[in-house]
C-alpha cells in the first residue's frame, strides 16, 4: 500500500503574512464605515404601506393611512397633487407638521404645531 508522502504542513495552515494582510483589510474597512458613516445604507420609511395612501385630517396635523380602495374617512382630507408626503421626515412631512387645512379648504398654518 501507498500512501501520500506529507510535506510536514497541513493543508489548512495559514500563513502569518496573509494574517496581517487580511487584518490590514478589515482595519482599512472599519475605517471606511466609521469616516463615511454608512451613507450607502440609509433606512427610509415610507409614511404609508405599499396599498394606502395618506391622508390628512382637517384642522390639525393628524394624519393617517387608507386603503387604495377606499375614499378618506370624515374629517380627513388628500393631499394636495404634488404636496403628498412620501417617506418620514421628507420636504412634505416636514411641512404638514404645520400645516393643515381648514374647513373651507384652505391650507393654514396650525397655531400651535412645531
Amino acid at each position: 500500500m501507498h500512501l501520500p508522502r506529507r510535506t510536514g504542513r497541513a493543508a489548512t495552515a495559514i500563513r502569518p503574512g496573509r494574517v496581517r494582510i487580511a487584518a490590514a483589510a478589515l482595519v482599512s474597512a472599519a475605517a471606511v464605515v466609521a469616516l463615511t458613516g454608512c451613507s450607502g445604507f440609509e433606512y427610509v420609511e415610507n409614511v404609508c404601506g405599499s396599498d394606502e395612501y395618506p391622508v390628512l385630517s382637517v384642522g390639525s396635523t393628524g394624519s393617517s393611512c387608507v386603503s387604495d380602495k377606499e375614499e378618506p374617512p370624515a374629517g380627513s382630507v388628500r393631499y394636495p397633487k404634488g404636496k403628498v408626503p412620501q417617506e418620514v421626515g421628507d420636504k412634505w412631512d416636514v411641512y404638514w407638521e404645520t400645516h393643515t387645512f381648514d374647513k373651507d379648504g384652505k391650507i393654514i398654518t396650525v397655531p400651535d404645531a412645531g
